[in-house]
């Protein structure tokens, strides 16, 4: 499947953008410092923007949609009437996206040093938009229907959902993991 190849390659981008903006913020964090520290010492990498990364977000949707249409085979007519459910479908979609790029955003730039505070509140956000995602699917399954039969209907949640794991797996696998809290050793002595 090549367009799915092709959505792969968007994905390892976004993720390789996110954790350079990590990567900089921690740049800046050891500038700061170090001030006494020779000017030309620190990589001369460009600052990645938002910006960029919205980019890389409208690019990697619409990879997306190419994959999408190269497996749905809609006749015209049917098109016609899927096309603009799934445009609304995926502006809801990207708005709970902007929950997880953030809180991807703030643990990179936090280098994975999170209180234990930050930690909890960090799992509550992502089952958060874990659960969002999951009732927009249930929302939208009757809007699709209306549009599509229910194997074209099953066709797209799959597609959609084989996408959209590709995209967490390379975002997770992208992000280091949160250290684990060492136990103190008692010294018996």
């Amino acid at each position: 499947m090549p367009a799915i190849r092709r959505i792969g390659a968007a994905i390892s981008t976004l993720a390789l953008t996110l954790l350079l903006i990590g990567s900089v913020a921690a740049g800046t964090q050891d500038k700061a410092a170090k001030p006494n520290a020779p000017a030309g010492a620190e990589q001369q990498n460009p600052p990645i923007t938002d910006a960029d990364i919205q980019m890389l977000r409208k690019n990697l949707r619409s990879e997306r949609k190419q994959v999408i249409a190269a497996n749905m085979k809609l006749t015209d007519a049917e098109a016609e009437k899927f096309w603009p459910v799934y445009e609304q479908y995926i502006s809801e979609l990207v708005t709970n996206n902007n929950l997880k790029y953030d809180l991807i955003k703030q643990y990179v730039q936090q280098q994975g040093n999170l209180t234990d505070a930050q930690a909890d509140a960090a799992v509550k956000q992502w089952i958060q938009v874990d659960e969002s995602v999951a009732q927009l699917r249930l929302k939208y399954v009757p809007l699709f229907h209306k549009v599509l039969s229910p194997k074209n209907t099953a066709l797209f949640f799959q597609v959609d959902r084989r996408i959209q794991l590709m995209i967490d797996l390379q975002l997770a696998s992208a992000l280091p993991m949160i250290e684990p809290e060492v136990p103190a050793t008692v010294d018996q002595n």
